[in-house]
């Protein structure tokens, strides 16, 4: 699992809840550029991406995932519910999104397996 989230307190707290529920995190990145060259590097099954990053919002770099030989599943999420992106979801290459509120590992494996 790769984390990408622009908030470190997010990010370990996610770590933390991943591990515990037996997720291995392969790597943490903190902005979609940096997200790219994480996941071309660290070749992760499962991405779990913001939306809200810095530099390139979470649909570019799900888009630009989506055309890697073998594409790690990407999870989209976000503070905000799932209504505030409905069109761009549904327009998403991504298996799907958890809003942060929700975050579990059982989400999370419910989307990817």
């Amino acid at each position: 699992l790769l984390i990408v989230d622009d908030h470190t307190r997010f990010r370990s707290l996610a770590r933390e809840l991943f591990e515990a529920e037996g997720f291995v995190v392969v790597g943490e990145a903190v902005d979609g550029e940096s997200a790219i060259r994480e996941a071309r590097l660290l070749k992760p099954e499962v991405v779990l991406l913001d939306i809200m990053l810095p530099d390139l919002d979470g649909f570019v770099v799900c888009a630009e995932l989506s055309q890697s030989v073998d594409p790690p599943a990407v999870v989209l999420t976000s503070s905000r519910d799932a209504s505030s992106y409905r069109r761009k979801l549904g327009e998403s290459k991504a298996r799907g999104f958890i809003p942060k509120s929700e975050l579990s590992g059982t989400a999370l494996a419910a989307l990817v397996t």
